[in-house]
């Protein structure tokens, strides 16, 4: 719950992955608010200070999921409005403000991308939600210790570049910093 708050003021693409791992952790508890609080909670917290707290963030996540029809697969609509921000944003970037240093950034992650989204089943994402799912695919892999080739963690990099820059932008976006007119 901290983490999250601090992460979605930030750095929103860590907001995202750690969303997306709540979700799964959600799910491997089979939505039992009890277990969660027992055995990922409580192991993680210095003192019970913050219990009720997180007790409540993690109700209100498991309703929104159970809510929104999400229990298998799927994300919560917050994070689905967050990756439409972004992507929008992308293409902004990209097709309005025209910004030749986010573009380089861009071409050298699409193959990678592309490569991705054939091997997986991803297939009616966008790129951005694409690099996204690859990070958190990453994240997986890291956690089940499992090892990465040297040519696969270049392409995991080019789409953290993406994603980081992404990220970067949003903030600026979102604080009114951001000025799409003057490149």
């Amino acid at each position: 719950m901290l983490v999250a708050q601090q992460k979605l003021k930030e750095n929103i693409a860590e907001y995202i992955l750690y969303m997306y791992q709540i979700e799964d952790i959600v799910r491997a508890y089979n939505f039992d608010l009890e277990e969660i609080i027992e055995h990922y909670v409580k192991p993680q917290l210095p003192d019970d200070s913050f219990l009720s707290s997180y007790r409540k963030w993690y109700a209100d996540i498991i309703s929104q999921m159970k809510s929104q029809k999400i229990e298998k697969t799927g994300h919560l609509f917050d994070l689905k409005d967050i990756m439409v921000e972004i992507s929008y944003l992308h293409n902004s970037i990209l097709n309005v403000v025209n910004e030749e240093k986010y573009k380089a950034v861009y071409e050298r992650a699409v193959p990678y991308i592309e490569e991705f989204k054939n091997k997986s089943n991803l297939k009616d994402k966008n790129h951005v939600e694409i690099i996204f799912h690859a990070l958190y695919m990453k994240l997986l892999l890291k956690l089940k210790k499992q090892e990465i080739s040297a040519e696969t963690e270049e392409a995991f990099d080019t789409m953290r570049v993406m994603a980081a820059y992404l990220s970067r932008s949003y903030h600026q976006m979102k604080s009114g910093s951001m000025d799409f007119m003057n490149n």
